[in-house]
């Protein structure tokens, strides 16, 4: 069985709630995983925001999207953004990198290649947070991955149709030392769109609270 596997567990046996309330700090590292459950939709927007959260002046975020569609530049990108892309672009040609905003966006193949990708990518960002979107077939393979070592996983979720199988999910994540977070509602079309672009501040409107990206990030610089 699949960390994410589809499969249901009886309702009877439906974890307590404060089995999704996320309580693990952040231990190491600077690697984030994005993921669904089950049909949950917005991970990607939620990916994405969570990239804009921690993005600073002279640290831009990488957000990685395994699987995703190639991005393309947007006419107004941070200096540190454009300086990541260009250390991308030079190391690994073979991939479509662009500077969005305060974000710098790699696209990479949903398979083990990808990962490979990722984990190289992360390197070159190192001074700030990477965050990788992965359908949920390659969190595993993510989690488990020994280059990207990831330290914490925002689950996007819909907890009235997967309540007993994030609980599940969850308690796995937090017995293996992760930090945890789970996404009930997606966001609102907006706030996605703003952090597509790069540009969705920390706090802002329709976007994630600084309580859920604090469980995963820790505290800002």
């Amino acid at each position: 069985m699949s960390l994410l596997s589809p499969q249901r567990t009886d309702p009877d046996s439906r974890p307590p709630d404060q089995t999704l309330s996320f309580v693990n700090p952040l231990a190491k590292g600077r690697v984030l995983v994005v993921s669904a459950v089950g049909d949950a939709d917005g991970s990607c927007g939620a990916a994405a925001a969570l990239a804009c959260a921690r993005a600073e002046v002279d640290a831009a975020t990488l957000l990685v999207a395994a699987g995703g569609r190639a991005p393309r530049p947007t006419l107004i990108a941070s200096a540190a953004a454009q300086k990541l892309e260009e250390r991308l672009a030079a190391r690994l040609p073979g991939h479509r990198v662009a500077a969005r905003g305060q974000v710098c966006h790699l696209a990479v193949p949903a398979e083990a290649e990808g990962l490979e990708a990722a984990a190289a990518a992360a390197t070159l960002a190192r001074d700030g947070v990477t965050v990788l979107h992965v359908p949920p077939r390659l969190l595993q393979p993510a989690l488990v991955c020994p280059t990207l070592r990831p330290s914490g996983v925002l689950l996007r979720a819909n907890l009235c149709d997967d309540r007993s199988l994030v609980g599940l999910v969850v308690r796995e994540l937090l017995d293996s030392g992760l930090a945890v977070a789970v996404l009930k509602r997606r966001l609102h079309w907006v706030a996605e769109r703003r952090a597509l672009f790069g540009v969705l501040p920390p706090g802002g409107s329709g976007g994630l609270s600084e309580r859920l990206v604090q469980r995963l990030c820790g505290p800002p610089r």
